[in-house]
This record gives structure tokens, C-alpha cells and sequence, in this order.
């Protein structure tokens, strides 16, 4: 039996849901199973997941958009933005498929996916507590304060910088199969981990700098542009580590295959949420969660992102 796992690429929930996954499907669906991963990105204008992609005896997509094509046997996502279309949405509702999950009140996909497994399979998260609790609290923004975000003491956002800003495909997938069966700090100290965490550390504290410099605060908002220089997989923390009476941040960069606007809620903040980001991305067919979301234009679109993102700041500000 082959199994393809697709999976929200350099994302510690997406990586995490992709390893829970895969412990379940050995423990109650197939022993014997051989899993491949595969990433995913948003791209600019996305209508569809490319149906090629699905070349498995089963295929499936964790933390992740929904497809509609015949070779999907497992979704979950948690994610207001599930869908790249009503027709997708329509096609998941009348499926009524009992290999398909989704719920949009999660914080996390890798603690949904851990609870339908255990509830539905009797499957047990054993030696995979530690990794679903990070999961939870790194994609649901749940850190004590901004400072523990941005200085990565814990094993599992050491971990986390690696995840959204390296790209060597080989490590990624290492490390997808060593969050199944070893403690994150046994991972991260692990020397061909740890070779690639100290650049990308060192990059990470220059880059608090460059947005300290580039950062425009007003109104409540923190607006920054970073698409001249190579500043990545930034962590979305550091705005509000820098300002920690702001509201929102709005940010714009630049990456070989596309511009991007980020835009999130402070989970710190001295005043209420008053709109939802999903929903205002998504009007630039972008999307995401009602505290965090992104829009992706390609790289030759970079000035149609950055007056996405001015526009967008003076929503947030207004």
C-alpha cells in the first residue's frame, strides 16, 4: 500500500498533522504502509491542486485546502478558507465521506486530526503529546507573550524557524519521519539539524532588525515592507515584539515565486479584534484564519501586493 501525504508546506502545523497522520495510518489503517510526503504552498490565483500530485493507493491532504479530484481518500483542515471555490465546498458537503474532516474551530489541523483519530479509531498519541501541544500552541498563536515567540528557546520553535525558512527538501522530510517516534529536543539536537538551525537563527535576528527599520506604525497598525531584501519564512511574531501596543500588522515580501501579504492580529493586543482577516484576504482570493491571513500575487505582481497591503493597513487603521 502507498500512501501520499500531502501537507502545508514549511508550516509546523502542517508538518506535525503529516506526522500524527502518518503514526495513526500505520497503528489502525495499514502496518505496512509506504508513506511519501509532498509540500504545498499557496500560490497566486490558485483554482485547483494539481491532480498528479495524488499518485497513491490512497492519497491524502492534512492542514491544506480541499480537492475534489477522484484520487482523494483522507482531508482534514481546519482552516476558514478551506476551499478554493464554492463548487469545491458544495462537491465536500454532498460527498459525505467518512474519511473527510473538517472543522474550523480548531486551533491547530494536527490536534484535530489527533482527536477524530482517537475518537473515531481508538488510536492513542503515545509519545506524541508534546508535538501535538506545540502544534496547538504554535498555530494558534497561544504563547505566553510575543518575546516567547520571537527568541525560540524551546525545542519546538527552534524547530519551527527551520520549518518555514529552510529549504532543503532531504532535512524536511527527515524531519517529518523523526517527529513520528522522537522527542523534539532529541530532533533538533540532532548535529544535521542543528547545522541548519544556527544560519537561519542568525538571519532570524537580523531580520528583527530589518523590520524594525522598514515598520511604519499608525493607528494601531504596524505596516512594513520587506520585499527588497531576503527576509523569508520572518517569523509573524516579531511586529508585535517590536510593538506591543499594536493591533494589527500588515507586511509585504518577496520570495522567486511569489509576493506575499501577510496580515495578522496581535494575540497580545490592548484592544479587540474588530474584523475577521480570512475574510478581508479573501476578497483578494487569499485566505486563512479570522486572526492571521495571506494573499499571493506573483513575484512580477509585487507592486499590485504592496497597494493590496497599503489598502488593506487602512482598512485595519480606520
Amino acid at each position: 500500500m502507498k500512501l501520499r501525504i500531502l501537507h502545508h508546506n514549511h508550516c509546523f502545523d502542517g508538518f506535525a498533522s503529516a506526522a500524527v497522520f502518518s503514526r495513526f495510518y500505520r497503528e489502525k489503517i495499514s502496518p505496512n504502509a509506504e508513506i511519501s510526503y509532498q509540500g504545498l504552498a499557496h500560490k497566486p490565483n490558485q483554482k485547483f491542486i494539481e491532480e498528479e500530485l495524488f499518485d497513491g493507493d490512497e492519497n491524502a491532504i492534512v492542514d491544506f485546502k480541499y480537492s475534489p479530484v477522484p484520487g482523494l481518500t483522507w482531508w482534514f483542515d481546519h482552516h476558514q478558507s478551506a476551499f478554493l471555490s464554492p463548487e469545491d465546498e458544495k462537491h465536500f458537503m454532498a460527498s459525505n465521506s467518512p474519511t473527510k474532516f473538517y472543522d474550523p474551530a480548531y486551533k491547530s489541523c494536527t490536534q484535530f486530526i489527533a482527536d477524530v483519530a482517537r475518537d473515531k479509531y481508538g488510536f492513542e498519541e503515545e509519545g506524541l503529546r508534546d508535538l501535538i501541544y506545540w502544534a496547538d500552541i504554535i498555530d494558534g498563536a497561544q504563547y505566553e507573550d510575543a518575546r516567547t515567540a520571537v527568541q525560540l528557546e524551546a525545542p519546538a520553535l527552534k524547530l519551527m524557524l527551520i520549518i518555514e525558512a529552510s529549504r532543503n527538501q532531504r532535512l524536511m522530510e527527515k524531519i517529518i519521519r523523526e517527529m513520528q517516534a522522537r522527542p523534539l529536543a532529541e530532533i533538533v539536537s540532532d548535529p544535521e539539524v542543528d547545522k541548519e538551525f544556527q544560519p537561519l537563527y542568525e538571519r532570524h535576528l537580523r531580520t528583527i532588525d530589518l523590520i524594525r527599520d522598514a515598520a511604519r506604525f499608525e493607528s494601531g497598525v504596524v505596516y512594513f515592507d520587506v520585499s527588497r531584501h531576503d527576509a523569508e519564512g520572518y517569523s509573524k511574531f516579531i511586529p508585535y515584539y517590536l510593538y506591543p501596543e499594536c493591533v494589527y500588522s500588515v507586511g509585504v515580501s518577496l520570495t522567486p515565486s511569489r509576493s506575499k501579504v501577510s496580515v495578522g492580529f496581535n494575540p497580545w493586543s490592548p484592544q479587540p479584534r474588530r474584523h475577521n482577516l480570512a475574510s478581508i484576504c479573501e476578497r483578494f482570493n487569499g485566505g486563512g484564519h479570522a486572526v492571521v491571513g495571506a494573499i499571493s500575487y506573483s513575484p512580477e505582481e509585487i507592486e499590485m501586493a504592496r497597494e493590496t497591503a497599503e489598502s488593506i493597513a487602512e482598512e485595519l487603521g480606520s
